[in-house]
């Protein structure tokens, strides 16, 4: 099962402005006027030009035209060109499962919709971009493409606009605005006007030079920056006469910029290059720190960074952080490698990020998942490059194990197998992190329904463990070994291999691979009419309760194969309440997949309930969804293959071919999980019989275990229920049954922890 996290909404992701957008007014309308008469449109100039701003500022005023958003992908630290579709999948939100090629993943989400896409920073990639462009647009009719480059991308269809200096007036408001920012008395005035507009004209009219002039009139005079500049401009003109004129001034105006700040502000600005994307200060602190700069000077001078324009700061899901502009981060990346400590900075790098992703992995079984692989994801640019730099393979494989739940759960599967398959070439020799690794890239690849790839790397890694005594690794071998064999309809293998991963689980502790056991054992049990099938769903459900799980992944896949079972006993009214609180529980974690498998489930239960047009609304919204991935329902194996096919045939029976159609085209409408559940959820009319609360135990059994849980003994409760003790002790019995417990301190337990996650 694969679970998509950091819903993304579908209004876009465009970045907000942190400062306002000064001059350019006729170049703003020429774009969108060109915008609006190509579907590829690039705008080039020299760094420092002002492309991104320009292409920020022309997609939020274009936004209201393109009912599915605008969006963002910025690709300037993307270093690997076979990445470049899978940063574009991450930053639209599109599932990347790998089930297909990435680029075929992206071209069937984007079919049906019609958006804006910004690729930001193409210029080191433009071969891979101008294929990812020709892929989409080709595959959809209303996708939009707006590029920023230091050259046209050159494939049929590319219109140009060359993004030019601002025009004096426009430098001098821009100055004006900036050094207000950092200096609140300063004026343009008749006085000082020409030395303003002398100023401007030496750094070209262009708008990151100008920014950086800005930062230092907060000290300086105007006479006294244009002095220092010409002397600097003389000086560095002398040394490449061949340089081109901007090229000239921008490097002048970092040189003269880098060499105003202190030493340690220096030493700080070249260690900070090493991130990829923007960081926190707790990777400051850990990758900066030493040989110069203590601990607890890093905010200090980064804040001195700051004021000086060096560094952004910019924050996300509320908490600051920081970034470099890509002139200004290769600036720095430069003068570090000149340093000498290039490889040391870059191990800190590698070794913080590899500390973040096994404190995550140690810790998942605690609550937090949703904040840990937010944070991840906001990682990712810095895990890439982690990955990228890695000098030591066996660190390297730690890593890309260690981030097995972002991979698989956190919508990178196509990726995570790109870095295992390039760890695991690198690293063959029989160590823990390999052993790891191999049941990871096992996961990995039969999330990609690649079961061949998925058999040889459980063999190796089952054959490892063993010879390490690594029982945990043996425990995810068992259990994914029953995932395949559950997808491919061998039931009764898959139960065997789930009993023994459940057995291992509990040996060693790991609650989170109990639960997924005994949800994917309780499915198979339900195929096969087993009666232990409800007992075993329930003690998902116990143990998902009793955990406290959040986001609510096992939670969710509990109340689901609670409902599935009950669907199979021919329960309705408790499988639909079951199932639409499974919904409940998924909401925001944008699981494609699981979505889809739920709204399969309550479309035949809704069909077996009467209302056929509403259950082809919902095999609409669960197509939907598994297109969006890639994927078929026969990833899931034969018995959901059939179950699908059994309720459409219902469905065009009762209301005929053309009326199912329609039905399933409005639910398709639905854009993501979100909207889809919300659609599913609708509906509020109940069941005929009162629906059951989402949990393996009846209204009366959890009376009872709440009264057990308050101490009472049978003849307690019998006589606070009005019951017979022989019926109490029933109940009781039934409910040690259910969620496979032998104790009435166990019911205790789990009624207290299942009260505290209801509230």
């Amino acid at each position: 099962m694969t679970i998509q996290t950091s819903q993304i909404p579908d209004v876009g992701n465009l970045p907000a402005a942190l400062t306002t957008f000064v001059g350019r007014r006729q170049d703003l309308a020429e774009v969108r006027d060109r915008l609006g008469a190509t579907r590829l449109l690039t705008l080039t100039g020299v760094g420092g030009v002002g492309k991104t701003r320009l292409a920020l500022e022309v997609a939020a005023a274009s936004a209201p035209d393109f009912a599915d958003g605008v969006w963002l992908v910025d690709l300037a630290a993307v270093r690997d060109s076979a990445l470049v579709a899978n940063a574009t999948a991450a930053a639209l939100g599109a599932p990347d499962l790998g089930v297909r090629p990435i680029v075929d993943q992206l071209s069937a989400f984007l079919a049906h919709r019609s958006p804006l896409i910004v690729l930001d920073n193409c210029e080191h990639l433009v071969d891979a971009c101008a294929e990812l462009a020709q892929a989409l647009l080709s595959a959809s009719p209303g996708l939009r493409i707006l590029t920023t480059s230091r050259r046209a991308l050159g494939i049929f269809g590319e219109r140009i606009f060359a993004v030019p200096p601002l025009a004096p007036d426009d430098a001098v408001e821009l100055l004006r605005d900036r050094t207000t920012a950092v200096r609140a008395d300063f004026q343009v005035t008749d006085d000082n006007r020409a030395q303003v507009l002398r100023l401007c004209a030496d750094l070209d009219g262009l708008p990151l030079a100008i920014e950086l002039a800005a930062s230092r009139l907060r000290t300086l005079t105007v006479d006294e920056a244009v002095n220092r500049l010409e002397d600097r401009f003389g000086l560095l003109t002398s040394g490449n006469r061949t340089a081109r004129p901007h090229q000239r001034t921008l490097r002048a105006l970092i040189d003269w910029s880098h060499e105003l700040c202190a030493p340690a502000e220096r030493l700080l600005w070249h260690r900070l290059s090493v991130f990829a994307g923007d960081f926190g200060l707790d990777a400051a602190e850990a990758v900066c720190m030493g040989d110069g700069i203590d601990r607890n000077e890093v905010l200090d001078l980064l804040d001195q960074l700051v004021v000086q324009s060096v560094v952004l700061p910019t924050e996300q899901n509320g908490l600051p952080r920081y970034r470099l502009l890509e002139t200004v981060r290769q600036y720095g990346r430069d003068r570090l490698a000149e340093s000498g400590e290039e490889q040391r900075v870059l191990r800190r790098h590698h070794d913080f990020y590899l500390a973040l992703a096994e404190g995550i992995a140690d810790g998942w079984s605690g609550p937090g998942q949703w904040e840990n692989l937010t944070r991840l994801c906001a990682e990712h640019a810095d895990l890439r490059a982690a990955l990228a730099h890695g000098d030591d393979p066996q660190a390297t494989l730690a890593l890309v194990g260690a981030l097995r739940f972002h991979w698989c759960w956190g919508r990178f599967i196509g990726e995570g197998r790109h870095w295992l398959d390039r760890a695991l070439a690198a690293a063959p020799e029989p160590t823990p992190a390999r052993a790891r690794a191999l049941w990871v890239a096992a996961w990995v690849a039969a999330l990609q329904s690649d079961h061949p790839a998925a058999h040889r790397w459980l063999d190796e890694a089952e054959d490892l463990g063993e010879r390490l005594g690594d029982s945990v690794a043996c425990a995810h071998v068992q259990n994914l070994r029953g995932s395949l064999a559950l997808s491919g309809g061998r039931l009764d293998e898959a139960v065997s291999f789930f009993e023994a991963a459940v057995a291992a689980y509990r040996e060693t502790g790991e609650e989170i691979g109990a639960i997924y056991a005994l949800v994917q054992m309780g499915t198979a049990q339900s195929h096969l009419g087993d009666p232990r099938a409800t007992q075993t769903c329930g003690q998902a459900l116990a143990l998902s309760e009793a955990h406290g799980d959040r986001p609510a992944h096992s939670h969710a896949y509990a109340l689901w194969t609670l409902g599935y079972n009950a669907w199979i006993r021919g329960d309705h009214d408790e499988a639909w309440a079951l199932i639409r609180s499974a919904l409940e529980k998924a909401q925001g974690l944008n699981d494609h997949i699981g979505v889809a498998q739920m709204l399969e489930a309550l479309a035949w239960i809704t069909a077996a309930r009467g209302d056929l047009e509403e259950a082809g609304r919902l095999l609409g919204a669960a197509s939907a969804l598994l297109r969006d991935t890639g994927t078929t329902l026969s990833t899931f194996g034969p018995h959901m293959v059939e179950q699908r096919t059994r309720c459409e045939e219902d469905v065009v029976r009762a209301l005929g071919r053309a009326a199912y159609e329609k039905a399933a085209t409005e639910g398709a409408g639905r854009r993501g999980p979100e909207e889809a559940i919300a659609y599913a959820l609708r509906t509020r009319s109940e069941p005929t019989a009162a629906a059951p609360a989402p949990s393996p135990l009846t209204a009366r059994e959890r009376d009872v275990a709440a009264l057990v849980a308050d101490g009472l003994s049978n003849r307690q409760i019998a006589s606070a229920l009005g019951r017979s003790p022989r019926t109490v002790h029933g109940h009781v019995e039934n409910i040690l049954a259910k969620l496979g417990f032998a104790s009435r301190a166990r019911i205790a337990s789990w009624w207290t922890a299942n009260q505290a996650t209801d509230a």
